[in-house]
């Protein structure tokens, strides 16, 4: 056994590199330096691969999209006030695009930090990262550094924004969040029923839409569309799969032969009043051509000072008009 080998090969000694390598690191870093304990990024180790033969080590570096994302904003050092400060008033002042950019770049963590708030509602972190620095650069724009609030401060709230709007929009093929309310009962709602559950309520819908400051009717909707899961229409059914779920479903179009029946209908209605039209009296008669079946109704008042009359005394005309041509309508197209 050669000298200073204990059982085992001897290890080979790190090869010089040449001139042009010098100051290069032989073995790899860790992708992302000892981050601050509130930048909310977790530290990734590389992983290498022993690779060559016993001359030669080749170490080979695994990273992906997210590691590598970490390893490009980790460069980036944060602002500060000062700087933060002289920076956005270059931009507001002059539009100096490099100094937005800088403003950018110094708060890319925050972004990180904010969207990995929001894994458990989706999963693709770099989306949500991609959102949120959208997000940021939407805050740098409208930032007023005359207003003693520190422009992450302020970007939060922008960044949160666009997140959300993001997960909201893309937590399904169909869209379930469209209006303010509901983009809160979608966020808020299952916490709600949790909390007060956890204190031995019944979270009835009607106590939830009072917790929540929205109607009952959209606390049912909203949990009526969460508790189903997406389907496509094209899902065969059946054991043999000839069929599919767009075949059970109901054409709420109108169809050939209704929409006949309906103009018909309508041609039947219009002949109805217009042989009311000529024994109606003068007032009757105008209300009914310039209120009732006019493209653009005149007003009371307008109707009324050409009678001579209040606009009190054309609305009870009206109101009563309107009786007669329900039951006669009513009594001369619908069956017996």
């Amino acid at each position: 056994m050669a000298k200073g080998q204990k059982g085992g090969r001897r290890k080979a000694k790190p090869r010089k590199g040449s001139p042009g390598d010098a100051g290069k690191p032989l073995l790899p870093e860790v992708l992302l330096p000892d981050a601050e304990p509130d930048d909310g990024i977790a530290l990734e180790t590389a992983a290498v691969t022993e690779a060559g033969d016993a001359a030669e080590t080749g170490l080979i570096l695994r990273r992906s999209a997210l590691q590598r994302y970490f390893a490009d904003i980790r460069r980036s050092k944060p602002l500060s006030r000062e700087e933060e400060h002289k920076l956005a008033v270059r931009y507001r002042e002059y539009g100096d695009v490099d100094a937005a950019y800088s403003l950018v770049m110094a708060n890319l963590r925050l972004v990180v930090k904010i969207a990995m708030e929001y894994q458990s509602a989706y999963s693709n972190l770099l989306d949500l990262i991609q959102e949120g620095n959208i997000g940021l650069m939407e805050a740098v724009k409208r930032f007023n550094p005359y207003k003693d609030v520190k422009l992450s401060t302020y970007a939060a709230w922008w960044i949160r924004a666009f997140i959300l709007r993001y997960i909201i929009n893309n937590f399904r093929l169909v869209k379930i969040g469209t209006t303010r309310a509901q983009r809160k009962l979608f966020f808020n709602l299952n916490k709600e029923r949790q909390r007060l559950e956890a204190m031995g309520y019944t979270a009835t819908p009607r106590l939830l839409a009072s917790n929540l400051d929205v109607t009952e009717k959209e606390v049912e909707e909203m949990t009526s569309r969460m508790a189903q899961p997406a389907q496509s229409l094209d899902q065969p059914m059946g054991s043999e799969g000839h069929t599919t779920l767009l075949d059970f479903m109901k054409d709420e179009a109108e169809g050939p032969e209704d929409a006949v029946a309906r103009e018909q209908m309508r041609s039947r209605a219009l002949e109805i009043i217009g042989e009311m039209a000529e024994k109606l009296p003068e007032k009757e008669r105008a209300i009914l051509d310039r209120r009732l079946l006019a493209e653009e109704p005149e007003t009371l008042e307008q109707i009324g000072k050409s009678f001579s009359v209040s606009k009190e005394r054309i609305r009870q005309l009206e109101a009563r008009l309107m009786g007669r041509l329900r039951d006669t309508l009513r009594a001369r197209l619908l069956p017996p």
